[in-house]
């Protein structure tokens, strides 16, 4: 069969996210957007930070989409982070090769020295991580999905951890319920810096700006206010954070699952149940409001989160992974890297 034509144009803002939301959701249905989850995106997005975006049009769909551009999470001037898809019906001809060869040149011309993406190790992402492996990528680093249902979890036996922490002082308050505090959203971006710079992500990471933290944290329409929950030692007056010592938010995707984002406790109130308290709180909630799967991601570094999400009923899902392409900087040749196996 020969392969239709297509051409390749840059991303048009906002008419053309139904379509890329169909190709995505189409290409990895466990995890589906929405166009207005990609008009929310957008609009977070940083304007100081580079981007660029491109759509592979064929017969008037689209049917491949591009991006890379700086990392707000680990910026440096010199790495991106990106990816492209191609649905799922239209591959074979030749349009990721294209999107790549497009992105790659224009991140070469910038110097580019890394370039970043994510894959997951599920049979229908053999064959990108195949495209990867051809042109030089390296698996760099693991993130451990888990779910858990709450019909499946046995809630009251967490009775004892949360009357342990009530009596130690704390309590345990949605973010909605945290509204009328007008340092809110002030204290929660410096206790969510806080807590990130423990989390073992295998790289070095940059902070957000309070403005941007807010659009893409709180005011993302998936976040969940209602449970999302923070620990709050009222005989705490930290300057950044207050009386806030914990935090651990949920994010709930349109097709009804929810994500964990960050749970974290500050260190001097660790190793007291205050964390596992915020998830379970969090679990209570949701299956009070009728119930749900929660979903979190961690670092194979973080084990006692992975112990305690053990302990709490998550069992263990796909593993995604971040892959990396490394550039001499004056080159711009390909510069072998290890493999976690090789770094172990």
């Amino acid at each position: 069969m020969t392969p239709e034509p297509f051409t390749l144009r840059g991303l048009r803002t906002p008419q053309d996210f139904p379509g890329v939301a169909a190709l995505l959701s189409a290409a990895d249905p466990d995890w589906p957007v929405t166009p207005d989850m990609l008009v929310v995106w957008d609009a977070a997005h940083d304007p100081n930070l580079y981007r660029y975006e491109l759509v592979a049009e064929q017969d008037g769909r689209i049917v491949g989409v591009g991006n890379a551009g700086h990392d707000d999470f680990a910026f440096e001037e010199w790495r991106y982070f990106g990816g492209l898809t191609v649905h799922p019906d239209a591959r074979g001809q030749g349009i990721g090769r294209a999107l790549y060869a497009a992105l790659t040149e224009q991140l070469r011309a910038r110097g580019a020295q890394d370039i970043r993406t994510m894959l997951s190790d599920q049979d229908r992402d053999a064959p990108g991580r195949a495209f990867l492996a051809a042109r030089g990528f390296t698996r760099t680093w693991d993130r451990f999905e888990s779910r858990l249902h709450t019909d499946a979890a046995e809630l009251s036996t967490f009775d004892d951890l949360m009357g342990a922490v009530a009596a130690d002082g704390v309590q345990l308050r949605s973010v909605a319920d945290l509204a009328g505090d007008p340092e809110r959203d002030r204290r929660l971006w410096e206790l969510d810096w806080k807590l990130f710079q423990d989390v073992p992500m295998g790289q070095t990471l940059t902070r957000r700006p309070f403005d941007a933290w807010v659009r893409q944290e709180i005011e993302d329409p998936t976040f969940s206010h209602d449970l999302s929950f923070v620990a709050v030692r009222p005989d705490v007056q930290d300057s950044l954070t207050g009386p806030y010592v914990g935090y651990s938010s949920l994010m709930r995707n349109p097709a009804g699952f929810y994500v964990i984002g960050m749970t974290g406790v500050r260190r001097e109130d660790r190793g007291r149940g205050v964390a596992k308290a915020l998830k379970v709180a969090a679990m209570r909630a949701l299956a009070a409001a009728g119930g749900g799967e929660i979903r979190t991601f961690n670092d194979p570094p973080n084990k006692a989160m992975l112990n305690m999400n053990r302990a709490l009923g998550f069992q263990r899902g796909p593993t995604r992974s971040r892959y990396e392409l490394h550039l001499d900087p004056l080159t711009g040749e390909r510069r072998p890297i290890p493999t976690p196996e090789e770094t172990a």
